[in-house]
């Protein structure tokens, strides 16, 4: 099993929800441990669901986060343990429009179908948005956010990382939006 997948997600011709993926961005500028892997999936999903199939113990998700506080506030939460069960009839399965219930939902149903392990932890570091129209470029008070929510995701790593890894190699991209 791999250690820990850093997921920026989100859609960056939607405003504040491009936030995840600039997040990560920044955060492959910064020395991260071995055996910390840093994506950008932007709207990818599908793509990440698959990708946590080949196992890791750590999931972060980093996105904009609808939770009622004032635009910018960084939130970090812990998902629930289980990803939710796939409901039966749901419609055909939208690669552009799947937030991270709809992800961890579908890791669910493709895990119980190839015997796949969802991760251990699910953590998400969200930013509440101001604008999520359309247009590119993050809000004001979700910019100022992204360096503190890069803070938040160091701590966050070293936090949940295997004893004895080392903090001395830069992250390299392994993705685009």
């Amino acid at each position: 099993m791999k250690d820990i997948l850093v997921a920026g997600v989100g859609n960056i011709f939607l405003g504040d929800d491009g936030f995840g993926v600039e997040t990560v961005r920044r955060l492959t500028e910064r020395p991260l441990p071995d055996g910390v892997e840093v994506v950008d999936f932007g709207v990818r999903g599908v793509h990440l669901a698959y990708q946590l199939l080949d196992g890791y113990r750590v999931l972060v998700l980093v996105d904009a986060t609808e939770r009622g506080g004032e635009p910018g506030t960084v939130y970090l939460i812990e998902a629930d343990h289980e990803p939710a069960e796939a409901p039966t009839g749901a419609p055909a399965v939208d690669g552009h429009r799947m937030g991270p219930d709809a992800v961890l939902a579908l890791l669910g149903a493709l895990a119980a179908g190839t015997g796949g392990r969802p991760p251990e932890r699910v953590l998400v570091v969200g930013c509440e948005p101001a604008a999520l129209d359309e247009g590119m470029g993050l809000s004001a008070p979700v910019a100022q956010a992204v360096d503190p929510a890069v803070e938040l995701l160091l701590r966050v790593i070293e936090e949940n990382r295997k004893p004895g890894e080392r903090a001395d190699r830069k992250a390299s991209p392994c993705g685009s939006s």
